[in-house]
């Protein structure tokens, strides 16, 4: 079992940037890919990125290539989601989840899930 917790969500102005991050419990956390994903009211929860289990590869929603990047340390237990050049488009909730895939986009491949991190851009 793995729990997740995401930090970092607020409110910040169109261009700026913010960093998520995403702690799990347990120790066996270098065992999944990590992914991030978000959902906005109404919509489906969709896709941004995902790191391989000792982060030397990652994989990008076309959405967000290149203004977002995931990191993770596994000796801190903790993935992380850099976003630079945001956009009010980008509000959402953002969610961590692990998988025992990679890669996969599909939310139905990660079995634990956090609870959220509001992110709000104001423009």
């Amino acid at each position: 079992q793995v729990q997740l917790v995401e930090s970092g969500g607020e409110l910040v102005q169109a261009g700026g940037s913010l960093r998520l991050s995403c702690a799990a419990s347990g120790r066996t956390f270098s065992s999944y890919t990590m992914g991030w994903f978000r959902q906005a009211p109404g919509k489906e929860r969709d896709f941004l990125a995902a790191i391989s289990r000792n982060g030397g590869d990652t994989y990008f929603a076309d959405s967000v290539k290149g203004r977002f990047a995931i990191s993770r340390d596994n000796a801190k237990n903790t993935v992380y989601l850099q976003m630079n050049s945001l956009k009010p488009e980008d509000t959402a909730v953002y969610y961590c989840a692990a998988s025992w895939y990679y890669p996969t986009a599909r939310p139905n491949n990660y079995v634990y899930w956090g609870q959220g991190t509001q992110v709000t851009v104001s423009s």
